[in-house]
């Protein structure tokens, strides 16, 4: 190929390439266009651009737009002070429309190579490229290349961030998503999100709340922001994993080196390198539900490859909690193991379903998660959470393999409670879902379920403690009827601490004398006449329990002396104040026993018996008495009473006979 002058032109071929040539070279490939060498293009560009015929001055930016991505015309240009007229044509505010368009598009390519820093920029140029932004009536390819400026600067500096922050409001921002352009829409939500990544905690908060007027919109924009941005792991979702895919086949086994075969394990660690191998030889999997193929497990979709995703994410990230993970369930027997992959592919199809991964977005729903907007990898981290915690409350349930669906129940319950809490950071979720254990699961259950049945409604509260009363007295009788009784198999315990003789206690029907003797053995209800011995009521001082015995304080045999504890009840009467000792056969009778002494000394009932027949009757109770606005909303206000009417002029006369 020979040229005059050929070492000023290039050879630009079909697939972008672009080579230098000297006269008499020839190149394979298919050839576009020749074009002058960078210098010399450079240099006529910069020329074109001072021009001050307007036909050149556009052309010379529009080509300047499409040669600044090639790296060594940009350096050219950049090194012949040509940002310096790009900074000058937009600060001076003389041009508009199309040749701005392509200033600002020039601009965007130049600063892409990072051959000069966002925090040169001046604040002339910036204030200038926010009022593009927050212009009503601008060309919409200026807004948009203005919007992906500031994109751009603020991640770069903390300056910048401020300065944007200040000088575009969330109102305006929200203005450019009602547009019908798209484009336009696109950038200002990439703006939006990358001032949320920039933000601290509190200025995140102030940023997603700043906007009180507009906060159902603003609300819904998020929501759709947060939607568009979750949806992008639908295709990796309901992808299967192909079991002849070799790539495929190597990541499952990395997820196998990195929890067996990895020597950088944590020196807090309690698995030593051999260990790790020996726990791989049992288990060459990391617990697939199809162990001898693992990829048969990850063939169901949704989650499809995504579980497999999160799994690597996890285990490249976190590789010692993912060891931890792994090797502590290597080493507990079989039923017992939380099985690392099936719950993986399970919790997130969890995931995938609270965050709605897949679906379409709602026309008015304002649903979103303020820590979603605080983090580059959301999904990802907040599975790495998640899985940790599907192990602790696995542990916590005392779980088998049986209880696997279960456990994973619990874990969606913990997991949607505290995003309901809508935490500002993943830090903060972590520790919230951590707090909420199972127990606290199962109480939030149990309060609920009371609400359900509206018996912690406000009238139904008062409705309970006014029936209090009135169970408790009947609570009462039945306490004194079973001492009326009696009760045998009292062991009476002497000074020497002998248990040997069986004897029988009971009340005398008009709760005036308690009756006690010794009774042979098969005797099961002796008439009272048979007990000599008595203990007028009148002469009771007090009821003593457990330590508080005298029987009780001398030292025995650890277990038995706890048992008598648990038992033990004694009587103080007469002025001389001599104690009726007792150490009840059941823990039933000591608390019927205690609870019909305490009503006959005139004092309330304390036994945990008592509270439990008092719900129990209060429970059966309510349950009458709602049974006619059974499905019917109790108010927790009475609904309020008319006021009385003019006049009373308006009952019906009986006294007349019926024609």
């Amino acid at each position: 190929w020979s040229l005059p002058n050929a070492e000023h032109y290039a050879l630009q071929y079909a697939d972008g390439r672009q080579t230098y040539i000297t006269d008499g070279e020839i190149k394979n490939g298919s050839i576009l266009r020749l074009t002058t060498s960078p210098d010399q293009e450079a240099e006529r560009l910069y020329n074109g651009i001072r021009s001050n015929n307007v036909d050149v001055k556009t052309d010379s930016l529009k080509k300047l737009a499409s040669l600044s991505q090639d790296v060594t015309f940009a350096q050219e240009f950049i090194n012949r002070n040509g940002l310096k007229l790009i900074f000058c044509i937009v600060e001076e505010g003389n041009d508009s429309g199309e040749i701005l368009a392509h200033t600002l598009k020039a601009f965007m390519e130049l600063m892409e190579h990072d051959f000069v820093s966002w925090e040169t920029l001046s604040a002339a140029f910036i204030k200038k490229i926010v009022s593009y932004v927050n212009m009503n009536a601008m060309d919409a390819s200026v807004q948009q290349l203005s919007l992906s400026i500031l994109e751009n600067m603020v991640p770069s500096s903390r300056l910048l961030f401020d300065l944007v922050k200040k000088e575009v409001t969330v109102d305006r921002l929200l203005t450019h998503l009602q547009v019908t352009n798209a484009q336009l829409q696109l950038k200002a939500m990439a703006l939006l999100i990358a001032l949320l990544l920039a933000a601290t905690d509190s200025e995140r908060r102030n940023i997603i709340h700043s906007s009180e007027p507009l906060g159902d919109e603003m609300a819904h924009y998020l929501y759709v922001l947060q939607s568009v941005s979750l949806n992008l792991y639908d295709r990796r979702m309901r992808t299967s994993m192909d079991p002849y895919s070799q790539e495929q086949r190597e990541l499952l086994q990395s997820l196998r080196q990195a929890a067996f075969e990895s020597e950088s394990e944590a020196p807090t660690s309690n698995f030593s390198t051999e260990r790790r191998r020996s726990l791989a030889k049992l288990n060459p999997f990391v617990s697939f539900q199809n162990n001898s193929n693992p990829a048969e497990d990850l063939r169901r979709a949704p989650p499809g490859l995504l579980a497999l995703d999160n799994m690597l994410y996890f285990s490249r990230h976190t590789p010692n909690a993912y060891s931890r993970f792994v090797l502590e369930n290597s080493s507990r027997e079989d039923k017992h193991e939380c099985p690392f992959a099936r719950s993986s592919i399970q919790l997130t199809l969890i995931l995938c379903e609270i965050l709605h991964i897949g679906e379409p977005c709602s026309e008015t729903a304002q649903a979103f998660y303020p820590m979603f907007f605080g983090q580059d990898h959301f999904f990802e981290e907040l599975f790495c959470i998640c899985i940790q915690l599907v192990n602790k409350t696995w542990k916590e349930m005392r779980a088998t393999q049986e209880d696997f669906d279960k456990v994973l129940q619990v874990v969606r319950e913990q997991i949607t409670r505290t995003l309901s809490l809508k935490p500002t950071s993943l830090e903060l979720f972590k520790t919230r879902v951590n707090a909420l254990n199972y127990s606290e699961i199962l109480k939030l259950r149990q309060t609920e379920r009371l609400h359900q049945e509206e018996t912690l409604a406000v009238p139904v509260l008062e409705l309970r403690e006014r029936l209090k009363p009135e169970l408790l007295e009947l609570i009462r009788q039945q306490r004194l009827l079973r001492l009326c009784e009696g009760t045998l198999l009292f062991r009476k315990i002497s000074s020497r601490r002998r248990q040997d003789k069986l004897w029988y206690c009971r009340l005398s029907p008009n709760h005036k004398v308690l009756h006690y003797g010794d009774v042979e053995e098969g005797v099961q209800s002796p008439p009272i006449e048979s007990l000599t011995e008595k203990i007028p009521v009148a002469d009771m001082k007090a009821l003593l329990i457990g330590k508080e015995c005298p029987h009780t304080k001398e030292k025995s045999s650890g277990k038995q002396n706890k048992d008598v504890l648990e038992l033990a009840f004694s009587i103080v009467y007469d002025v001389e104040e001599y104690c009726l000792n007792f150490v009840a056969p059941t823990r039933y009778e000591f608390c019927l026993w205690t609870d019909g002494l305490n009503v006959l000394l005139g004092k309330e009932m304390t036994s945990e018996r008592m509270q439990t027949d008092l719900d129990v009757l209060l429970s059966m109770e309510l349950k009458l008495r709602l049974l006619d606005i059974e499905n019917i909303s109790i108010p927790d206000t009475p609904p309020p009473v008319p006021k009385p009417p003019s006049n009373l002029n308006f009952c019906y006369d009986f006294s007349h006979a019926e024609q």
